[in-house]
């Protein structure tokens, strides 16, 4: 008797934000598929996302998050957190999948089969479904950082480095919660 073929998608956000943890998700969609309609979480507005997060979370067999802090960031710099991020996701899993795959060009050190798709969250269902996943739950962090510290306006711009966000840090500093290797380049 073969066994069925567990896949996790997995992919990550906020990796070019000024402040904040970055996010990744690992989803488990049934066998069958997913009967939504998916796609890379920057193409949806805001209320569509929430809206197929809360779909996907219905839909899935398996979901979890993995966060890698500013702190960590700071530390071991954007990359080695973005791919820490990814493995607490898959190893936050109540199920463990036969293969992971990872949106990009990297794969976390994992000792599951994993395999980097680029453009991923456009090609693969698991992956986007990630994709949302993640999306969503690092916007929360931003609205409670945004409800902290309206002046930085993270609601509008989550945080990157838009024109206004860099002026604010100019006139009033940054937060505790800004990354410190990203504000020493600016």
């Amino acid at each position: 008797m073969k066994s069925r073929k567990i896949i996790a998608g997995v992919d990550e956000v906020g990796r070019g934000s000024l402040i904040g943890s970055v996010y990744s998700a690992a989803v488990i969609l049934p066998d069958h598929g997913s009967s939504l309609r998916l796609k890379d979480s920057k193409k949806l507005t805001g209320k569509s996302r929430i809206e197929l997060a809360n779909s996907i979370i219905k839909e899935s067999i398996c979901i979890s998050i993995g966060i890698a802090t500013k702190d960590e960031i700071d530390s071991i710099n954007i990359h080695h957190a973005t791919l820490l991020s990814m493995r607490r996701a898959v190893y936050n899993l109540n199920i463990r999948p036969n293969l992971v795959l990872v949106d990009g060009l990297y794969e976390p050190k994992i000792e599951i089969d994993c395999e980097s798709i680029v453009k991923g969250d456009n090609k693969v269902e698991q992956i986007s479904a990630a994709s949302i996943i993640a999306k969503v739950a690092r916007d929360s962090e931003m609205v409670f950082l945004h409800d902290k510290f309206k002046m930085y306006n993270f609601k509008k711009n989550n945080g990157y480095g838009t024109r206004q966000h860099l002026e604010v840090i100019e006139s009033l500093g940054k937060t505790i919660y800004h990354r410190e290797s990203f504000i020493k380049q600016i």
